[in-house]
């Protein structure tokens, strides 16, 4: 294994579309990083990836990629389905591990990949990296200062029409429950609930509704929910695949103020409370992983503590679970 003062060595199995530009690049640029190796069974799409992207290895079994001795560290951007598989290989091999989100296909996937890694040197992280970014850490920023008092309630609305790929006859494996683990909430909300427990603790209980509101595929289009945190803060939230107009929006309210802001639109943050309102742009980075990526390297470099290490990546794996129970 790569000691603290070396250089990070990464692999990616799956180097699909998600490691283009979100991630991908950011394994080469950020300081004490190097992506060595990259994985895909097509061959031709594996060799045009890394003649893209300068990566000098290339793989077309995960297996040998796992086991290649220079590899440190390994990126799992594959679809949630094949997630404990990959997880549990690289556990053996003892190197460390980042797991695309969400986790794995359910809670009970994501203990067993955690308990793989108990343990030992290796390292699990979760692709969660909204903790990370500058945008939500002025939002936790305000919450510690006290800004807005005690948070009472976090209320979140998300609403979208049907996407091409909803409309379209062909496959997509995001709607399909065997491989994504549900359907476009599965794949949006695990974004916003491990956020709202980064900023707010852990959930203690969720219930919801779910319903198939269009029949375009099998998964839910359509859910509603309501949970608890352990500090007595309440939250709720909906989110429709199928509305006319898009929405997204986060209301913090706390007892003595509010903060609005949105998880995947960039609109301005916003502070109200007794000293006024406060609003502020803050962007995201060109690829969007790169400060997730950056602590990740430095967690593993003994520079600091990655926000989403071993099962603290499985809870927003576990709400969810919650609030789809009575639709599975």
């Amino acid at each position: 294994m790569t000691q603290d003062i070396h250089k990070i060595n990464w692999g990616i199995i799956g180097c699909g579309d998600v490691t283009e530009v979100k991630s991908g690049p950011a394994f080469n640029k950020v300081p004490g990083s190097q992506l060595l190796a990259v994985m895909r069974r097509d061959r031709d799409k594996l060799r045009d990836y890394a003649a893209r992207h300068g990566v000098p290895r290339t793989y077309d079994s995960a297996d040998a990629l796992i086991n290649d001795p220079d590899i440190d560290a390994i990126y799992v951007a594959t679809p949630p389905g094949s997630h404990r598989e990959y997880a549990l290989k690289v556990a053996s091999a003892n190197k460390h591990c980042c797991l695309e989100k969400p986790m794995a296909l359910n809670f009970a996937e994501c203990e067993e990949i955690a308990e793989a890694f108990e343990g030992k040197q290796a390292q699990l992280f979760a692709a969660y990296y909204r903790r990370s970014l500058p945008r939500f850490n002025q939002v936790k920023a305000w919450i510690d200062d006290g800004k807005i008092g005690a948070i009472r309630h976090i209320n979140w609305s998300y609403a979208r029409g049907p996407s091409a790929a909803d409309l379209s006859p062909v496959y997509d494996w995001r709607t399909d429950p065997a491989v994504s683990g549900g359907g476009h909430f599965v794949d949006l909300a695990c974004h916003g609930l491990d956020l709202f427990i980064h900023l707010a603790g852990d959930i203690c209980e969720a219930k919801g509704i779910a319903a198939n509101q269009q029949n375009l595929y099998d998964a839910e289009d359509a859910v509603s929910a309501c949970w608890r945190f352990e500090s007595g803060a309440t939250g709720a939230g909906f989110w429709n695949f199928g509305a006319s107009a898009y929405s997204d929006e986060v209301v913090i309210h706390g007892s003595d103020g509010c903060i609005r802001f949105s998880v995947f639109a960039e609109r301005p943050l916003v502070l109200e409370n007794g000293d006024g309102v406060e609003s502020l742009e803050v962007a995201h980075p060109e690829n969007i992983q790169y400060f997730h990526i950056e602590n990740m390297v430095k967690h593993l470099q003994g520079d600091g503590r990655h926000p989403v290490v071993g099962t603290e990546g499985a809870k927003a794996s576990r709400v969810m679970d919650q609030i789809l129970a009575g639709f599975r």
